[in-house]
């Protein structure tokens, strides 16, 4: 099995430290930086902007990994492409035309990724799938960190990477992973997860490795 990328979320991190706390993760062994932002509409918490995506990208020269959880969307890919973001990536659930943002993301030069709440159904990749580059399965309802995972979402996991085929698409799994529940959804087909309190926690490195172990023997 290939390598699992593991992504924490600064949504975890200490505010006031931002840039810190993300050479701190970076040193630590992260693959990516996970970048939440909410706006208090879409997800019922407000977090960050571009300004502060652009303020953090001399930080790391690491994939910078920014999931909007935000609509309308549209209007904002075009800033966060500009402030540094490698990945961009967009609920299905916050507009109504899912390929025409994706299609924006990808004109600017940025790899696209969908995300889907625990509720949606994957039936609604079915027709944007040559468009993506990642599909990020929200183990948890999005909005705070700290939630409990949510098993069921291990067998939609395993559905979307049926649909994925032979197809160059990252599965990504975001909410309540850690070294007891990573290694459920490696087995069903995710090759990246995010980790917030799992790995602020405590010491980051410790913290990442004892993710990327529980994984090793699969």
């Amino acid at each position: 099995m290939a390598d699992v990328l593991i992504a924490p979320s600064i949504l975890s991190a200490d505010f006031a430290r931002l840039g810190e706390e993300v050479r701190a993760i970076d040193t630590a062994g992260a693959d990516w930086i996970h970048v939440d932002v909410m706006d208090g509409h879409f997800v019922p918490n407000l977090t960050i902007g571009p300004g502060v995506v652009k303020a953090l990208r001399p930080h790391t020269k690491k994939v910078m990994d920014v999931h909007l959880m935000i609509a309308p969307v549209d209007p904002y890919i075009p800033a966060f492409a500009e402030a540094g973001a490698d990945i961009i990536t967009v609920h299905a659930e916050a507009g109504a035309h899912l390929d025409r943002s994706l299609q924006v993301i990808r004109a600017l030069g940025k790899k696209a990724g969908v995300s889907l709440n625990p509720g949606t159904p994957e039936s609604v990749l079915e027709y944007v799938m040559d468009r993506l580059d990642l599909i990020l399965v929200m183990s948890v309802n999005p909005g705070f960190g700290g939630q409990a995972f949510i098993p069921a979402m291990v067998e939609k996991i395993k559905r979307i990477k049926a649909m994925i085929g032979d197809r160059d698409i990252t599965i990504e799994v975001d909410g309540g992973i850690n070294p007891e529940t990573a290694p459920d959804v490696v087995a069903a087909g995710a090759t990246a997860l995010v980790a917030g309190s799992a790995v602020f926690g405590g010491d980051y490195g410790d913290r990442i490795a004892a993710i990327r172990e529980s994984c090793a023997s699969l």
